[in-house]
């Protein structure tokens, strides 16, 4: 996968570049990361890249020119980019957004600063748009890291093994279960038996049980629209019983 940032502060991707699961999925080269700074593309004399809005108002906008010619300096002709707008008004970035990503060959993400963006921008350049949530930053770049660090890391052999990622929360729609590690017995906190007992069907069973569980607690949003066999149906219903006692 190659991945281009667009930007006004590319130094500020050089550590997160180059540590962790990051550095190290580039330096195996599972991923290529750059960083263009699209002030370069400006043609204004002072190398200006925003202006003031047509028909007044606050705050300065991000100008067309600089950030077109930016991201076909980057373009190939081997695939088409998934060319990615980070900015408030965005689809809300997920897990399966993620996912949806990760199959791609070529991003491109475009990191605002200032008011906003000119919309043509918007109209037509971009394929995506996407938000962490419902807040302002002051840039797109740690929204940019948050994405890259996502899809990256569903690469194929990025965490060692194809199953690293397929138990985190969202993966499966739900939340991820309680994970325990040594010692069995930390300062009278234990360890829930069937985790020590190498049934693994059993196991499997209450890891099931307590990702429903999590989930109806804390984001029951998640379990609408959701399919569930029997068994799942089962544990929903001990599970409402239990938390109305």
């Amino acid at each position: 996968m190659k991945i281009d940032i667009l930007t006004l502060f590319p130094e500020m991707f050089d550590s997160f570049f180059t540590t962790s699961i990051i550095g190290r999925a580039e330096n195996s080269g599972q991923v290529q990361l750059n960083t263009v700074n699209f002030r370069d593309f400006s043609k204004n004399k002072h190398h200006k890249v925003d202006d003031y809005p047509y028909g007044g108002g606050q705050g300065m906008l991000l100008a067309p020119e600089p950030i077109f010619d930016a991201v076909a300096s980057v373009e190939t002709t081997n695939s088409k980019p998934r060319i990615i707008l980070l900015c408030p008004q965005g689809e809300r970035f997920t897990q399966k957004k993620a996912e949806e990503l990760a199959q791609a060959s070529h991003l491109i993400f475009i990191c605002g600063h200032y008011e906003g963006f000119d919309e043509r921008i918007r109209q037509h350049l971009v394929t995506d748009e996407l938000s962490l949530g419902d807040f302002v930053l002051t840039g797109g770049e740690t929204a940019a890291c948050v994405m890259v660090d996502a899809v990256v890391r569903l690469l194929p052999d990025v965490l060692g093994k194809a199953s690293s990622h397929e138990d985190d929360s969202f993966s499966s729609g739900l939340l991820e279960f309680p994970q325990y590690t040594r010692p069995a017995d930390f300062r009278g906190m234990n360890v829930p038996d069937v985790l020590l007992s190498g049934n693994h069907a059993n196991i499997k069973k209450w890891r099931r049980f307590e990702s429903l569980k999590r989930t109806f607690t804390r984001r029951p949003d998640l379990l609408a629209g959701m399919s569930f066999d029997k068994e799942d149906l089962a544990m929903l219903e001990e599970i409402k019983k239990l938390q109305s006692e």
